[in-house]
C-alpha cells in the first residue's frame, strides 16, 4: 500500500429488492493506493455493491464518502466524473466497432458527429501505451479474444482518468495465462496511484493481487484482513461459513461399457479454419473423463460437434452405440445425452425466462407435465418445486426469474433440467467457470454422484485443478489434437501443462 488516506467509505449501505435484502448496512474503507479484493459466495451481495458505488443502482440507505466527503452517484456518467470506473463481468462493448471506437463511444474525437478515425485509433494507442495494456486499437472487437476484450474495456474506464477503478470477476472467463497478464496489469495500475477493488471468489487470486480484502456474505461484511494473514482455507471458512473441501473424494466404481465414443472426428470453426483434427477418444459407464486444455485449442468445437450443434467434417459419434455423427441435438439427447454448456447466460438458460420454463425446456412433451400435449401450470409448479428441493436452488421459486438468481443457482437450474432427463452420457463443459468456491463445491459432488449412477462424463475444463480432481482419465487437447492421455492417478500439473503449452506431444514426441 503506497498510502493510509481513505479514498472510499462505504457507511450502512443497504440495498433491498422487494423481499431480498441484498446488501444489510455494509461498512467498508477501501484506502487509497491499495488493490482491495471483494470477496464471498456468489449472491453474497459483492457486486450489487459495487453497482452502487458506480451509480447503476442507488442505496436505500447509507452514505458514499470519497476522501472523506459524503456524495451522491445517481449514474455511471456522475461517477466517471468522480473518478469511478467499473469493468464488468459481462463486457459492455460494442462488437462491430473498432477498439478505439469502443473505447471512446459518446466521446469520439473529431468534429460535429463524425468520428475521426485516425485520430481516435492514435489516442487509443496513446493510452494503451501509457498504462502497458498491449492492444490493437484498429481491431474490430468481435475478432479479439476474450483477455483483449477485457483489456479494451479497462482502456474505457481510464480514458475518463479513473482512480479507482473496480474489476467485477475479471478472470471469470480468461485462460490461466490471461489471468497472470492481468494481475500484472493491475499491479501497474496500483504503481502508476490507481486504487483497485478486485471483486473475486477465487481464492488463490486473492492473495496473488491484493493487499487486503474483506468478506462478504449473505449481504453482510464479514471481516476484513490483511491478505498476509490468511490462508485460503481462512478465505474460504469467511466465505462460506464452513470449512470447505478443496478436493473431492471419488468413491471406487468399475467403468461399465462404452457410452459415448468418438472417432477419428475433425472439424471447422465458425470462421472456416480447422478446431478440430483427428481426435478419438470413449467414455465408460461410471466413468468422468477431462479434456484440459488452454482454451481455443478445439474444446469448444469438440463439445459442439458431440452435442450436434454443428456437423464435423469426418469421423463418427456414437452414444450407447447408435450413431449420432449427423443427427440433430434432439437426437442426440434422444439417444441419451445431456450438455451442459459452457456459455450459461447464452446457451444454458433464458435468463428472462422463469425458473420453472428453464427446467421444462427438455420437458415440455412429458405426459407429467403436459397431458394431452398441453402444459398444466399445476403441474409445471408442482414438477419445477422438486427440482429445486432436489438440487438446493437457493432464493428460487417456480416463478422467479432465471437471471435473478447467482451464477451458481444458475448452474444448479441447468444441472436439474439436463439431470432430469435421465441422460445415458453428460458432457460438461466449464461446469464451474465464474462460481464460487461453495457453488463449484455443490457441482462437483453432483458430477461425483452422477458418476457413482453409472453416468458416462466427458468433462471439458480449463481449470487443470478441477480436471485432477474430478477425472478417472485425462486427456490434454492442443492445437486441436489430443496430445495426451493419461489416468488422473499418474498426472501432475507441471506434465499436464508442459503438453497444454505444446512443449511435449504423445504423437511428436517433442514439441509439437
Amino acid at each position: 500500500m503506497t498510502t493510509t488516506s481513505s479514498l472510499l467509505e462505504l457507511r450502512g449501505i443497504t440495498k433491498r429488492f422487494g423481499q431480498l435484502v441484498a446488501d444489510d448496512h455494509v461498512d467498508l474503507q477501501v484506502t487509497e493506493g491499495e488493490i482491495h479484493a471483494l470477496v464471498g459466495e456468489n449472491g453474497a451481495g459483492k457486486t450489487t455493491l459495487m453497482n452502487m458505488v458506480f451509480g447503476l443502482v442507488h442505496p436505500d440507505e447509507g452514505e458514499i464518502l470519497l476522501r472523506g466527503a459524503p456524495v451522491t452517484i445517481r449514474s455511471p456518467l456522475a461517477a466517471a466524473r468522480h473518478g469511478i470506473g467499473m469493468v464488468h463481468q459481462h463486457f459492455k462493448l460494442v462488437p462491430s466497432l473498432s477498439a478505439a471506437e469502443n473505447i471512446f463511444l459518446g466521446r469520439e474525437p473529431g468534429s460535429g458527429p463524425m468520428l475521426h478515425g485516425p485520430q481516435a485509433i492514435r489516442q487509443a494507442a496513446e493510452l494503451a501505451e501509457r498504462y502497458g495494456l498491449t492492444i490493437d486499437p484498429a481491431a474490430r472487437v468481435r475478432f479479439l479474444s476474450v483477455g483483449q476484450q477485457q483489456r479494451v474495456e479497462i482502456l474505457k474506464a481510464l480514458s475518463y482518468d479513473a482512480q479507482l477503478l473496480i474489476l467485477d470477476e475479471p478472470t471469470a472467463v480468461l485462460t490461466p495465462q490471461e489471468t497472470e497478464e492481468l494481475i500484472q496489469v493491475v499491479h501497474e495500475l496500483r504503481t502508476r496511484g490507481k486504487t483497485v477493488i478486485f471483486i473475486t471468489h477465487k481464492l488463490n487470486e486473492v492473495r496473488a493481487v491484493a493487499d487486503r480484502f474483506s468478506v462478504m456474505r449473505d449481504g453482510k461484511r464479514i471481516a476484513t484482513v490483511e491478505t498476509g494473514e490468511a490462508t485460503e482455507a481462512d478465505i474460504a471458512r469467511m466465505m462460506v461459513g464452513r470449512e470447505v473441501l478443496f478436493r473431492v473424494t471419488k468413491p471406487d466404481v468399475v467403468p461399465g461399457r462404452t457410452l459415448l465414443e468418438v472417432t477419428g472426428l475433425s472439424g471447422l470453426r465458425v470462421d472456416g479454419t480447422e478446431a478440430v483434427r483427428n481426435v478419438s477418444l470413449g467414455v465408460c459407464a461410471g466413468e468422468i473423463v477431462g479434456v484440459a486444455g488452454v482454451e481455443g485449442n478445439g474444446q469448444s468445437e469438440l463439445a459442439e460437434f458431440i452435442c450436434g450443434l454443428r456437423p464435423p467434417t469426418a469421423g463418427r459419434i456414437a452414444i450407447d452405440g447408435r450413431e449420432v455423427t449427423r443427427a440433430n441435438v434432439v437426437e442426440h439427447r434422444r439417444a441419451g445425452l445431456a450438455f451442459v454448456a459452457e456459455d450459461r447466460m447464452d446457451r444454458g438458460v433464458s435468463g428472462a425466462m422463469s425458473v420453472s420454463e428453464n427446467l421444462a425446456g427438455t420437458h415440455y412433451s412429458d405426459p407429467g407435465i403436459a397431458p394431452h400435449g398441453i402444459v398444466s401450470p399445476g403441474r409445471l409448479r408442482r414438477w419445477a418445486r422438486g427440482l429445486i428441493r432436489r438440487f438446493d436452488i437457493r432464493n428460487a421459486t417456480p416463478a422467479t426469474p432465471v437471471q435473478a438468481l447467482s451464477g451458481g443457482n444458475i448452474q444448479k437450474v441447468v444441472l436439474a433440467r439436463e439431470l432430469s432427463t435421465e441422460p445415458k452420457v453428460l458432457l460438461a463443459a466449464q461446469p464451474s467457470r465464474g462460481l464460487d468456491v461453495g457453488a463449484t463445491e455443490s457441482v462437483h459432488r453432483t458430477l461425483i454422484e452422477q458418476r457413482s449412477q453409472g453416468r458416462a462424463i466427458l468433462l471439458i475444463s480449463s481449470e487443470l485443478s478441477e480436471v485432477l480432481s474430478l477425472s478417472d482419465r485425462i486427456l490434454v487437447m492442443y492445437g486441436g489434437r489430443v496430445v495426451h492421455e493419461t489416468p488422473a492417478s499418474a498426472a501432475t500439473d507441471e506434465g499436464l501443462g508442459l503438453y497444454m503449452m505444446g512443449l511435449r506431444s504423445d504423437e511428436a514426441g517433442e514439441a509439437a
